[in-house]
C-alpha cells in the first residue's frame, strides 16, 4: 500500500513539472496558433484553392498507399489474399491518380463520401442511442446522432455544388480551432509561469 501512496504522490508532481516544462515554452504555442489562424484566414479567403491543396496532398496519399500496397501483394502472392490485396492497391492507385489528375472529380468523389460517412455515423448513433433509450445522459447520444445524420444528409442533397467549397471550408475552420486552442494554450501557459 505504500508503494500504491508513493506512486499517487509523485503523480502530481509529474504534471508539475511537465506543465513547467511546458510553461517554458509558451511562446511556441503562441507562435503556432498565430501561423494556424493566418493559415485559417488564407483558406477562407481561398476556399477552392484549399480544397484542391488538401486533394492534391489526399491523391497523393492514396498513391502512395496504393503502391504500397501492390508492392505487399507481390511480395506475398503465395498467400490467399494476393487477389485482395492487388485489386486494393489498384483502386487505391487509381483514385489517388484521378484526384492528382482532376483535383476537382478528386473533391466531388471525397464530399460525396464525406456525406455517405456522415450519414452512416449519424444512423449508427441513433441506433446505438434507440438500444439504449433508457439510459440516464443518453438523449445526448440521439442529439449527436441526429445532427451528424442532418449534415451527412445536407452534404449529400447539396453535392456535387459543394464539392468546390466544402472540404476547403473544414480545412479553414479546422486550422482555425487549432489555431486558437495553441494560442490560447500558450497564453494559459505565460500565466502559469
Amino acid at each position: 500500500m505504500s508503494d500504491d501512496h508513493t506512486t499517487s504522490n509523485l503523480m502530481p508532481d509529474r504534471l508539475t513539472q511537465a506543465l513547467d516544462e511546458l510553461g517554458a515554452r509558451w511562446g511556441w504555442f503562441v507562435a503556432l496558433g498565430i501561423v494556424l489562424l493566418v493559415l485559417s484566414i488564407i483558406a477562407f479567403v481561398h476556399v477552392l484553392a484549399a480544397t484542391l491543396v488538401s486533394v492534391i496532398f489526399i491523391g497523393v496519399l492514396m498513391l502512395i498507399g496504393g503502391i504500397g500496397q501492390l508492392i505487399h501483394a507481390w511480395r506475398v502472392k503465395q498467400l490467399a489474399g494476393f487477389l485482395f490485396w492487388t485489386a486494393s492497391g489498384l483502386l487505391y492507385a487509381a483514385a489517388g491518380i484521378i484526384a492528382l489528375v482532376n483535383p476537382i472529380t478528386g473533391a466531388a468523389m471525397l464530399t460525396l463520401l464525406l456525406g455517405a460517412t456522415l450519414i452512416a455515423v449519424g444512423a449508427l448513433r441513433l441506433w446505438i442511442w434507440f438500444n439504449n433509450r433508457g439510459q440516464r445522459g443518453w438523449q445526448w447520444l440521439a442529439l449527436s446522432g441526429v445532427i451528424t445524420l442532418a449534415t451527412g444528409i445536407l452534404v449529400a442533397v447539396l453535392w456535387p455544388g459543394n464539392s468546390i467549397w466544402l472540404l476547403g471550408l473544414i480545412l479553414a475552420i479546422d486550422l482555425l480551432f487549432q489555431g486558437w486552442s495553441a494560442l490560447l494554450l500558450g497564453l494559459a501557459l505565460r500565466q502559469r509561469r
